[in-house]
C-alpha cells in the first residue's frame, strides 16, 4: 500500500514511463532523478541554482524533481538546500541483510577485526566495480577511505578486487578491462593486462591475493574469496593496514591463513545452515 509522497512518486514514475522517450530500455526522466542524487551524494547537498548549473538544466525541471523526491521522503530540504535523506539507510540496510551470508559474515568479520587490530572489509563486485559490503576495524586500523556501500573501480589494484577477479571466468574479466580500464592509481599499481592475468594466476594457485601499495601509498592488504559450491564468488574478506606493520611472515603467511580460515568456516555455513 502506498501512502502520500509514496503515492505522488510512484504515479511519477508511471507516468515517466508512459510518456518519456526511453533510450533502448532507459528511461530518460528516472535517469535524470538519479543524476540529482548522485549529485546531492558528491556535494553533500545542493541548492536548487547550484544542480541547474552544474547539470546545465532549466532550474523548473531541477525544482519538480527534488520536489518529487522531497515528498516522496527520499530527501529532505533544509532552508535552500536539498540533502539526501535517512530513507536511502534503510533501504541499504535491506539490501546489506537480504542474503543469509551477509549475517554470517558479519560477526566473523568482527572477530577477525578484534584479533588482527587491523580494518577488515568484505568487498564484492558489481558491475565491474569494487563494492564495500562490510567493514570492521580493529583497536589499531588506519581510515583507508573506504565506507559501507562506496563504489569505486580499483578490483585491479585492491587485494579484495583480484581476489575476485582470479575466481571469474577470464571473459568477464577482458570485458571489465575493456569497460573500465586499468587505471594508474600509485606507481605500484598493475597497469598492464598481461601482468595482471599473470597475477591473478598465481593468486588462484595459493588461494589468497596481496596488494602492496597498489591502491594507496603506505597500505598492505590480503584478501581471499569467499566461495559457493559451484566455485561461485560471493565476495572476498581483505585485511589492511600500513606498510609498517603489514610484512614479513605475519602478513605473508600467517595473516593469509587466519584469513582462509575465516573463508573456510563461512562457506561451511553456506551450505549446511
Amino acid at each position: 500500500m502506498f501512502i502520500n509522497g509514496e503515492l505522488y512518486y510512484y504515479r511519477f514514475l508511471m507516468r515517466c514511463m508512459g510518456s518519456q522517450r526511453a533510450r533502448g530500455n532507459e528511461i530518460g526522466a528516472v535517469r535524470k532523478t538519479l543524476r540529482i542524487l548522485e549529485l546531492l551524494k558528491k556535494h553533500d547537498g545542493a541548492r536548487v541554482t547550484e544542480l541547474s548549473n552544474e547539470l546545465e538544466w532549466p532550474k523548473s525541471t531541477v525544482h519538480s524533481h527534488l520536489e518529487t523526491l522531497k515528498n516522496a521522503g527520499y530527501i529532505v530540504k533544509n532552508g535552500d538546500s536539498y540533502q539526501l535523506g535517512f530513507r536511502f539507510l534503510d533501504l541499504g540496510e535491506h539490501v546489506k541483510y537480504r542474503s543469509d551470508v551477509y549475517m554470517m559474515i558479519e560477526p566473523r568479520l568482527d572477530s577477525l577485526a578484534n584479533n588482527t587490530g587491523e580494518r577488515v572489509q568484505f568487498v564484492i563486485s558489481e558491475h565491474g566495480d569494487c563494492v564495500y559490503a562490510r567493514i570492521a576495524e580493529g583497536e589499531h586500523a588506519v581510515s583507508t577511505g573506504s565506507r559501507l556501500g562506496r563504489r569505486r573501480h580499483m578490483l585491479h589494484a585492491t587485494a579484495a578486487g583480484k581476489s575476485i577477479l582470479a575466481f571469474t571466468d577470464r571473459e568477464e574479466v577482458r570485458e571489465i578491462i575493456e569497460s573500465k580500464g586499468l587505471p594508474e592509481l600509485t606507481e605500484n599499481t598493475i597497469t598492464n593486462e598481461d601482468a595482471l592475468f599473470e597475477e591473478l594466476a598465481e593468486v588462484r594457485e595459493r588461494g589468497y591475493a596481496f596488494n602492496y601499495e597498489e591502491h594507496i601509498e603506505g597500505l598492505r592488504a590480503v584478501a581471499a574469496p569467499v566461495q559457493k559450491p559451484d566455485g561461485t564468488v560471493v565476495g572476498a574478506i581483505s585485511v589492511s593496514g600500513p606498510a609498517h606493520r603489514m610484512h614479513g611472515e605475519s602478513f605473508t603467511k600467517k595473516l593469509p591463513e587466519n584469513i582462509l580460515g575465516v573463508c573456510n568456516e563461512i562457506e561451511l555455513d553456506i551450505v549446511y545452515r
